[in-house]
């Protein structure tokens, strides 16, 4: 239970900064760079996927020794799968609400972490196939 909320912890911070990076850099590019909420939600991903896996890997699931590229590519694909909700969720909410984009993406990716833990901890992390 001790190693379970350890991971927990871990996953939280991980997240946190993964999510602060998608964020920051998502609203940047639409104040700075011009670009629509949507490009620049790929935009955010990209990067903050360069911070969650490096995170989740090192420290998350470092106990679960899954081997280097076999857990990129398996973490890629979780991480693809909670995008492609974020994105078709955010493509939607975007015009059937008034919430800002960038309150808005907040919430949404919120709402993805907890997917993203349980597919990282069972199946893209795991050390056994």
């Amino acid at each position: 239970m001790r190693k379970l909320i350890r991971q927990l912890g871990c996953f939280v911070a991980v997240g946190c900064a993964a999510a602060a990076t998608h964020w920051l850099v998502a609203v940047l590019a639409v104040r700075l760079a011009g670009y629509p909420p949507l490009v620049a939600n790929v935009v955010g991903w990209l990067i903050a996927f360069c911070v969650s896996f490096a995170g989740h890997y090192r420290y998350t699931f470092r106990h679960q020794r899954a081997p280097l590229l076999r857990a990129a590519g398996r973490f890629f694909l979780v991480s693809a799968l909670g995008f492609c909700v974020n994105e078709l969720a955010y493509a939607y909410l975007l015009h059937a609400t008034t919430i800002r984009y960038d309150v808005l993406l907040a919430l949404i990716l919120i709402g993805i972490a907890a997917g993203t833990f349980i597919l990282g901890r069972f199946w893209a992390f795991r050390h056994r196939t």
